[in-house]
């Protein structure tokens, strides 16, 4: 996958797509995987905004049930069972743990109503070649059992839980880049650090026609012109800044901005999840990941732009302090603290006017907006709210919106069954096992690293290895990854900046700050195959540290 803006800019596409989070890079797989000629543009690096930043989930969403959005839980559920088929490496079942208590919507009889229709809903959940990846059904469980599996919950009124499942990602980040690197192998040009500073529009009748995008590389300083028969705004929580480059000013449709912080501790509860009651109105979840525990998620109105989101001390403490409401024998402090991340979700404000948002019982429901119909521009859509789960749906909706607008016969989706980059493994326990097998030379640890976050590809990165025998050494002590991950990203993945490796080709980064010696080794290979000076260097390690400091709320 190489960036070749130069080129780009010298070549009509069929769609020119802004935005690197997991829609643009739907969009752009399922189209280039129809055979269009597809542009993709991202200001900073792929999956580097929302897509990085959520709770790490292929659900159906249990709760938008209490809302009566059946279409949207069907759609979900129909959705988490094709990420299992085309991530196998990235995407896993998951059991959640619901307490229930005295009566209402936290009762047994309500949660038993709601789990009934979840699982009619999924009802084609276990149509899977994978025996691994079948989800059972709800059961209920005692209040013993309960206890048994989290003696830190509240007990006053506790009269038991609700076992069901639903799925976990591995890494969003690595996901998002497989969508990315195969549309590039299909021949999708794409580039990261890319900023779309304006349209090239048109005068038609008596509106507008959009043409393409203007474009300022952020390495570079150099701009481009890039040309598409159809625009795609799939900008996430930028999408509303983006639609207002076209100069109409105000927005068609607006969007309303959730904050959802994460937190990641040690291990508190095993290898099954938990949905916890918040304190005042909402949820949080305890999360098995990697070893570790991700307490997520906030959802609070966010009233700043998107490019000021980050982790504040105090929005950590009101978290903990929400935590050890709902789990009060875990009394977690400061200290239990190891990473934190931040994600903001695009809601579309389907109430524009009203003084009072409420960001949590708002819709997720995604829209695909034709701005000729809503404003007189031709040649621009706008992929509008959604969530992570729907994003590969959302991607097909458009697609063949597009695909109208054009008036082109192309190939029909085909992404609900081809596996993605990595992902053309039929069962992946026995894979990840033969793979130890084979490259016995390498701890299992370093093999189970490289089959999770690489799939069928694993081997390309064992490549460098075999070519230096340095870059297969661990990074660091106790390091699970090795130096052929970084050259590889450095070389084939379009990684430009050192976080760029380890918080999203990899996942080094992102359980928190790794030691000085793996960011040193990280930062001496990308120096080598770059080029970088020893200023540059030290200027990427500065960079890094943004990614574990708190900033307050609305900070630049």
């Amino acid at each position: 996958m190489k960036r070749d803006l130069g080129k780009m800019s010298g070549e009509t596409h069929d769609l020119v797509i802004i935005g690197g989070g997991i829609s643009g890079a739907s969009i752009a797989w399922d189209a280039a995987l129809r055979g269009l000629k597809v542009a993709l543009i991202e200001k900073e690096d792929f999956a580097h905004g929302t897509t990085a930043g959520s709770s790490k989930l292929i659900h159906g969403g249990l709760r938008y049930l209490q809302n009566g959005e059946l279409s949207l839980v069907r759609e979900s559920l129909r959705e988490r069972r094709i990420w299992e088929m085309i991530a196998p490496h990235m995407v896993f079942p998951l059991p959640f743990l619901m307490p229930t208590y005295g009566r209402g919507t936290r009762g047994q009889l309500a949660l038993t109503i709601g789990l009934t229709f979840y699982d009619l809903l999924s009802y084609d959940r276990n149509r899977l070649k994978d025996p691994d990846k079948k989800l059972p059904g709800y059961r209920t469980l005692s209040r013993k059992e309960v206890l048994e599996i989290m003696p830190s919950l509240k007990q006053e009124g506790l009269t038991g839980g609700k076992l069901y499942y639903d799925c976990q990602m591995f890494a969003p980040e690595r996901l998002c880049l497989e969508f990315i690197l195969g549309a590039a192998e299909c021949g999708a040009q794409v580039a990261n650090y890319a900023e779309v500073t304006g349209f090239l529009e048109e005068a038609e009748g008596n509106g507008r026609r959009v043409s393409g995008v203007r474009v300022k590389d952020r390495m570079s300083g150099d701009e481009h012109e890039v040309r598409g028969k159809l625009t795609i705004n799939a900008g996430g929580p930028w999408a509303d800044l983006v639609m207002q480059l076209s100069g109409n000013g105000k927005p068609p449709r607006g969007l309303l901005l959730s904050k959802g912080i994460h937190l990641i501790t040690r291990a508190l509860s095993g290898e099954t999840a938990l949905a916890v009651k918040s304190a005042h109105d909402g949820h949080f979840f305890v999360l098995p990941w990697r070893g570790h525990t991700i307490l997520g998620t906030t959802d609070t109105v966010f009233p700043h732009s998107p490019d000021q989101m980050g982790v504040s001390e105090s929005d950590i403490e009101k978290f903990l302090a929400a935590v050890n409401d709902g789990l009060p024998g875990m009394n977690l402090t400061r200290a239990d603290v190891q990473h934190f991340y931040v994600g903001v979700r695009p809601l579309i404000d389907e109430e524009p006017e009203s003084g009072k948002k409420d960001s949590y019982n708002a819709s997720r429901e995604a829209e695909v907006l034709d701005h000729e119909e809503a404003e007189n521009v031709s040649g621009l859509l706008s992929a509008l709210g959604g969530k992570w789960t729907t994003s590969r749906n959302l991607a097909e909706e458009v697609v063949d919106k597009a695909v109208k607008k054009l008036g082109v016969a192309v190939k029909p989706c085909a992404t609900e069954k081809t596996p993605l980059y990595g992902g053309a493994i039929e069962r992946f326990r026995p894979f990840l096992e033969e793979a130890k097998e084979t490259h016995s030379a390498y701890a299992p640890e370093v093999i189970d690293t490289l089959g999770h976050f690489y799939g069928s590809r694993f081997e390309d990165v064992l490549a460098h290895a075999a070519e230096t025998p340095d870059l297969a050494k661990p990074l660091g002590a106790g390091s699970a990854d090795i130096g052929a991950e970084v050259l590889h990203a450095a070389r084939h993945e379009m990684a430009l900046h050192l976080d760029d490796v380890l918080m999203r080709r990899t996942g080094i980064g992102t359980l928190g700050r790794p030691s000085d010696e793996v960011i040193d080794k990280a930062a001496a290979i990308m120096a080598t195959e770059l080029g970088w000076e020893t200023a540059r260097v030290d200027a990427e390690k500065a960079r890094l540290h943004r990614y574990f400091a708190t900033r307050p709320e609305g900070a630049a």
